[in-house]
């Protein structure tokens, strides 16, 4: 489980640095306001992030899914996604309007606000291994009395 954390955080600093390139340019170069070019960085890093962690933080957990790749992606996108992006909206809202921060540290304190949630969600959820189905008993055994008989 360490190793995987390790990993998660690793692609989670990439996307962070994703996440700063696109809010720069968007806030300080095109000039959308800071929470609309939050939102879209937020995006943009979820993205970014899922492809690398079925790729890597995850990849050995992929073969034993049930699901397919946008399965796991819808579901990505309602956890760790909306959370993702509700929560750095509130914080890094918060943060600017009441604490005065500049929105890129106002985001940087979201961001790692989010990590440990965001990671427990992926691991158990989103990438989480079905559990193995159990057969039915055979006819004429029964799993709670230990008789036997067809109904």
């Amino acid at each position: 489980m360490f190793r995987r954390w390790i990993k998660f955080n690793f692609i989670g600093g990439m996307g962070v640095a994703v996440q700063f390139i696109v809010l720069s340019v968007l806030a300080g170069s095109v000039g959308l306001h800071y929470l609309v070019a939050t939102a879209l960085a937020v995006e943009t890093a979820v993205l970014h992030n899922f492809v690398w962690h079925e790729r890597w933080t995850w990849v050995d957990r992929r073969a034993a899914h049930r699901s397919t790749r946008v399965e796991r992606l819808v579901r990505f996108h309602l956890t760790n996604g909306a959370f993702s992006i509700l929560s750095n909206l509130v914080f890094t809202g918060a943060f600017v309007e009441f604490l005065g921060l500049h929105y890129l540290v106002a985001n940087l304190l979201s961001i790692a606000m989010c990590s440990v949630l965001n990671f427990l969600v992926s691991d158990r959820f989103v990438f989480a291994v079905p559990a193995p189905e159990v057969p039915a008993a055979p006819c004429g055994y029964s799993m709670s009395d230990n008789r036997g008989g067809c109904d």
